[in-house]
């Protein structure tokens, strides 16, 4: 094998993957293809919905006498995807009128309005189901007569540790996927989960919702405003997410709670918080506690070795208080007139620093 020259080592490029409704469509595509000629396509290409086409392996095939089912294993390439390893199983058969869907073992159900999908669907969103409709198309000629039924074994444990349970979306997981295409560290499924979570406080008539940084920070919140769980929102790192969507989907009242660091660089005018993207400015919390008239607290703050001891070392000076109300300024003028911010600083052991 030929290495690469020394100048040319370094890490390799994050390899792309493909979301779960790719799989889908592929798996439905093989297996009614064989239940039309007989012979399952294997590699099974299908279209991608902005251009191009995508080849996928069959990791199972078994043609019955009235239906087919096909089974491509997902690979998520280098994006940290719960699903990544998992078995995408579709099974066709004719009957219905045009494609209809079916939830089997591992996919959900939607039992809450706000999704995309009516309460009572499987829970296999627009985009797979229109991916899957013209894949079918294309082996038909035309729109078919077909009853697809989409399974994922172990889906149901694997929904736990989703936003799946809190969005009202039971049994399972969803079946997910815009382009086809997962973009390593893209993070997209997170912030369509914050923008669900959203949706469906709103149909639900919420007016007061919740988003945290951390699980500890959102214990914390709940608690104190006594808010249901389809009102919290695990916001993590997004919070230009979050706050871009209430600007176009508002409710009347968002606490947005989280830790002094990450809260801080929200104060400082940063969306993404998280450390590889965004770092405690020193700088901008010396000059608050200057503006507070406390020049020695600068100075202690900006030779800071961490943003939590920036917080120590600039008493007497309220810093959780001043980065609330700084964090709270930042994130109404994205989130617009719409809806009331207001934050909420929480340490390790979720005591409530500020509030603001």
């Amino acid at each position: 094998m030929t290495r690469r020259p020394a100048d040319e080592e370094g890490p390799r490029p994050l390899r792309k993957g493909w979301t779960t409704g790719a799989c889908a469509t592929a798996a439905a595509k093989a297996a009614y293809a064989a239940l039309t000629t007989g012979e399952f396509p294997d590699p099974v290409v299908i279209s991608l919905p902005r251009g191009g086409t995508a080849a996928f392996v069959l990791a199972h095939e078994q043609l019955g006498a009235e239906w087919a089912t096909a089974a491509v294993i997902k690979d998520a390439g280098d994006d940290p995807d719960v699903t990544h390893g998992a078995r995408i199983e579709v099974q066709v058969r004719h009957g219905g009128s045009g494609v209809t869907f079916e939830a089997g073992e591992g996919v959900g159900t939607v039992t809450r309005d706000g999704l995309p999908l009516a309460v009572g669907e499987p829970a296999i969103n627009p985009m797979p189901r229109a991916m899957i409709e013209t894949a079918l198309t294309e082996v038909a000629g035309r729109v078919p007569d077909a009853i697809v039924r989409v399974s994922i074994p172990g889906g149901a444990e694997l929904a736990a540790k989703t936003w799946n349970p809190r969005l009202g979306i039971i049994g399972g997981l969803s079946v997910l996927g815009t382009t086809g295409v997962v973009n390593p560290y893209s993070c997209a499924a997170w912030i369509h989960s914050i923008h669900r979570g959203v949706d469906v406080a709103r149909a639900a008539g919420l007016t007061h919702i919740a988003a945290a940084t951390g699980s500890t920070s959102e214990q914390t919140a709940q608690s104190t405003l006594g808010l249901p769980d389809h009102a919290m929102i695990d916001m993590g790192d997004f919070a230009g997410g979050l706050l871009k969507y209430l600007a176009r989907h508002p409710i009347a009242h968002v606490t947005i709670a989280g830790g002094f660091a990450k809260l801080s660089k929200l104060a400082a005018g940063a969306m993404d918080l998280h450390s590889a993207r965004s770092q405690v400015d020193l700088r901008f919390l010396a000059d608050l506690c200057r503006a507070a008239g406390d020049h020695a607290a600068a100075e202690r703050v900006v030779e800071a070795p961490t943003g939590l001891a920036a917080l120590k070392a600039a008493a007497p000076v309220p810093l959780a208080g001043l980065v609330a109300a700084a964090a709270r300024d930042q994130a109404q003028a994205v989130a617009g007139k719409g809806s009331q911010v207001d934050i909420m600083v929480v340490d390790r052991v979720g005591t409530i620093l500020a509030r603001r």
